[in-house]
C-alpha cells in the first residue's frame, strides 16, 4: 500500500457555495495503515473517490469540535455500515465525540432499528469505539505511533497530530493560530499539512458571508494562521514538504495559486502543495 495523504476537503469553514470546495477532511495512508483525519461535509464521497471501500474504515482521528471537522462523522459511519461495515472502528479525538455519536444514533434510531430487523445487519452502536486523546501522550494506530499537541484555536480546544511509521512522519496542524511550538513538534517531518489564510482576501470573504459581524474577522485573526506564518513554521521545523489546506478563502477566483505562492515564498523555498479537493500527495 502506497504512502500518501489525500486532501479530501480543503476549505476553511463549514459553508459551501456554488463552485466552492468541501470542508476539511483527509485520508492518510502510511506504513500499510489508513486513517481518516477529520470528517467535514463531503468526507464520505471524498473517500469513495479515492477508491476506498467504506466497509474497510477502521481508524478516524478528529482534530477539534468545529462542525467543518466532524459534521459528517455520524453520516460517514452510518453509510459505511450500510456499505458492509462489520468490524470495529476506532475514533480518536477530543472529549465530546462520544456525546455527538450518542445523539446521532438517537436521531437515526428509527432507520437503524429497521435495518437491524429487516436487513440482518450487525449492531452499529457496538462497532464504534471512542478514545479521548491526551496531548503529549503517544497512542498506537496499528503500526503507527501518534502523538497530539494542543494548539491555539480559541475558543475550542484543538490538536495537531504527528503520525510516524515505516521511518516516515506526517504532521497535521489542525486549526491553529500561528503557534511556534508547532515547529518543534513537526521537526524533520516528511510532510507538514498546515492550515492557512490569505489576509488580503479576508474582507471580500466577510462581505460574501454576509451574516456575521466583526467577531468573525476577530476569530479568523486570533485563531488561524496566515500563509506566511505557516511557511515560517515549515522552515523552522525543517520539514521535507509543505502542504496548505483549510484554506481561507478557498473559493475566491481573485485569489489563486499565484497569490498563495506570493504569501509563502519569502519564508519557504521547498516543495509545496496548495490544497485542492482530491489532491493526493506522495510521502
Amino acid at each position: 500500500m502506497a504512502d500518501f495523504v489525500a486532501l479530501l476537503g480543503t476549505k476553511g469553514g463549514p459553508a459551501i457555495r456554488p463552485g466552492s470546495t468541501n470542508p476539511t477532511s483527509s485520508l492518510l495512508s502510511l506504513s500499510g495503515q489508513r486513517v481518516v483525519v477529520d470528517c467535514g461535509l463531503g468526507v464520505t464521497r471524498g473517500l469513495v473517490d479515492q477508491g476506498m471501500q467504506l466497509r474497510d474504515i477502521n481508524q478516524i482521528v478528529i482534530t477539534h469540535l468545529h462542525s467543518d471537522h466532524y459534521l459528517e462523522l455520524g453520516p460517514l459511519l452510518h453509510t459505511a455500515w450500510t456499505a458492509g461495515l462489520k468490524t470495529p472502528v476506532e475514533v480518536w479525538g477530543p472529549e465530546g465525540l462520544a456525546d455527538y455519536w450518542r445523539h446521532f444514533l438517537a436521531s437515526m434510531r428509527f432507520d437503524i432499528d429497521i435495518r437491524l430487523a429487516d436487513e440482518g445487519r450487525p449492531d452499529l452502536e457496538g462497532l464504534i469505539r471512542f478514545h479521548v486523546v491526551t496531548p503529549g501522550e503517544d497512542f498506537r494506530i496499528g503500526p503507527l505511533t501518534v502523538v497530539a499537541l494542543a494548539v491555539e484555536h480559541p475558543p475550542v480546544p484543538a490538536f495537531a497530530y504527528r503520525f510516524e511509521g515505516g521511518g516516515k512522519a506526517v504532521v497535521f496542524s489542525g486549526d491553529t493560530a500561528h503557534f511556534p511550538p508547532l515547529a518543534e513538534f513537526a521537526a524533520d517531518a516528511d510532510l507538514l499539512i498546515h492550515e492557512a489564510m490569505l489576509g488580503e482576501a479576508l474582507p471580500a470573504l466577510m462581505a460574501r458571508i454576509g451574516n456575521g459581524d466583526d467577531r468573525l474577522m476577530k476569530h479568523w485573526l486570533r485563531a488561524h494562521t496566515l500563509a506566511s506564518d505557516a511557511a515560517r513554521i515549515a522552515t523552522a521545523a525543517g520539514v521535507k514538504a509543505l502542504a496548505l489546506h483549510h484554506l481561507i478563502p478557498s473559493d475566491d477566483p481573485a485569489y489563486g495559486e499565484a497569490e498563495w505562492l506570493a504569501g509563502i515564498r519569502d519564508q519557504w523555498q521547498g516543495p509545496f502543495h496548495l490544497g485542492r479537493d482530491g489532491l493526493r500527495i506522495d510521502v
